[in-house]
């Protein structure tokens, strides 16, 4: 069953297309983790938030990845990286999962 990941943490930037271009190569390399499916990054300039939401395939590569990024985010600084593990009900984000409008 796939899991999702929510991480936010506090961040003073940059936002927007500057952090866009600043954290292209840490884009690349989640692609590369284990189990991964989507990343959704989150930003909050006016609060001086960052973090994402994710698609892992199993518990235990979203948990992986976790572990992984709050030691790398200690590292840079910072001191609470708040996080959840939630399943998802695969069956009703099939009905809302927005379809191409070239179908």
């Amino acid at each position: 069953m796939a899991k999702l990941l929510q991480i936010d943490f506090p961040f003073t930037g940059p936002f927007g297309s500057e952090m866009a271009e600043a954290l292209k190569g840490l884009a690349v390399s989640i692609t590369e983790e284990p189990g991964f499916i989507w990343k959704i990054w989150t930003e909050n300039a006016a609060e001086k938030e960052a973090g994402g939401i994710y698609l892992f395939e199993t518990e235990e590569t979203a948990q992986a990845y976790l572990e992984k990024h709050t030691a790398r985010l200690k590292e840079l600084g910072v001191e609470k990286v708040n996080a959840k593990i939630f399943d998802v009900n695969e069956d009703l984000s099939r009905i809302t999962k927005q379809q191409s409008r070239n179908t």
